[in-house]
């Protein structure tokens, strides 16, 4: 196993989280993916399937946790796991699941493991437990007990239920980073937060404890030299991020420099700190899952302008909006800037010169 990579994908509430906090606690290399259902989870999985054919002497195996794949999308994962063997890869398939959905696909494929009466993250411990190494803290199976209760909604468990219950949303509310185009770093963040509540898991009053330190604990993770808002800790480490992505997120239009985000979101606090921290960019242009798109400049272009040109929206010369008619919800950044590019090109062939001072207000 160690001289595998495991991919790990899983869902994206706390029992999905906490099953990779249970794997983070082998000696593998574990590359983490997070998916809701539908569309995300096959562009997930392609994900995962194009990084192992990068890597054909490196053999894989692929876990599945907290997800249930339905039949067409199990069909085709054990295709595709399939043709890559028969080709020289080494490529196994673990699904651990406790979703009763699942049951057509787990009756078929006996890499496909069921059980409803446990949550997945109790699952993916026990299976840990009796298949890896496994440097196991004294804190986890209290963790994984408050888990099961929270999500099978074991009231009776009343001292796990309520400590789940804060968890809970201690994962659920933390939408600082978007896990499409930072990944990595919000299953980092969310296991972060995971792994600091397990220290007040046996405190007295533990939910009321947690509780009130999840706000710092969230500025904890963002700190680096001085303190500051929970919203300039993270805009600063956002801007950063971004700043790493320059070499594959930039775009063109007529002659103008512009960096393309996607579901970030809070674009004029983190467009703002963009476009001062990389003056080299004319404008920054964030769009959301669903086609709406907020653009930010700094004196150096009307993205009133271009907004109207792209989308006929509109606004002011460095804060405008709009919309774009059928744009297609994505999981993965590289299919939206294709979209994102296509749009540039054909409208670049028929939009006017862009004014190169500021429209007056």
């Amino acid at each position: 196993m160690k001289n595998k990579i495991i991919y790990h994908l899983s869902h994206i509430d706390l029992d999905g989280y906490s099953c990779q906090l249970v794997m983070s606690f082998t000696p593998y290399n574990i590359k983490n993916y997070n998916a809701n259902y539908g569309a995300e989870v096959k562009q997930k999985l392609d994900l995962i399937l194009e990084s192992i054919k990068k890597n054909k002497k490196i053999a894989a195996y692929i876990l599945i946790t907290d997800l249930n794949l339905s039949a067409d999308e199990a069909r085709w994962l054990n295709n595709e796991v399939k043709k890559l063997n028969e080709n020289k890869f080494d490529v196994i398939i673990n699904l651990l699941d406790h979703h009763g959905s699942g049951k057509d696909s787990a009756n078929k494929y006996d890499w496909y493991y069921l059980d409803t009466s446990r949550c997945a993250t109790k699952i993916t411990y026990d299976y840990t437990k009796e298949n890896f190494e496994f440097n196991e803290p004294e804190w986890m199976n209290k963790m994984v007990d408050v888990v099961n209760a929270v999500d099978l909604w074991k009231m009776e468990e009343q001292e796990n239920f309520e400590y789940g219950k804060v968890c809970m949303r201690l994962v659920t509310e933390t939408r600082e980073l978007n896990r499409v185009m930072f990944g990595e770093y919000d299953s980092a963040y969310k296991l972060s937060l995971l792994l600091e509540a397990s220290k007040y898991v046996n405190e007295e009053n533990a939910p009321i404890v947690l509780d009130e330190k999840i706000h710092s604990l969230k500025k904890d993770f963002f700190k680096v030299n001085e303190n500051n808002t929970l919203d300039n800790l993270a805009t600063k480490y956002i801007v950063k991020l971004l700043g790493a992505l320059k070499e594959t997120h930039t775009i063109y239009y007529k002659g103008y420099k512009g960096f393309l985000s996607y579901g970030v979101g809070n674009t004029s606090i983190i467009g703002n700190g963009f476009l001062l921290t990389y003056p080299e960019y004319d404008f920054i242009v964030d769009v959301s899952y669903r086609g709406t798109m907020s653009l930010r400049a700094n004196n150096k272009v009307s993205v009133s302008q271009i907004s109207k040109e792209w989308a006929g929206g509109g606004g002011h010369p460095n804060a405008a909006g709009g919309r774009i008619i059928g744009f297609k919800e994505q999981y993965r950044y590289d299919k939206v800037k294709t979209q994102i590019q296509r749009l540039i090109d054909d409208k670049e062939a028929v939009a006017g010169d862009l004014e190169y001072k500021k429209e007056e207000t």
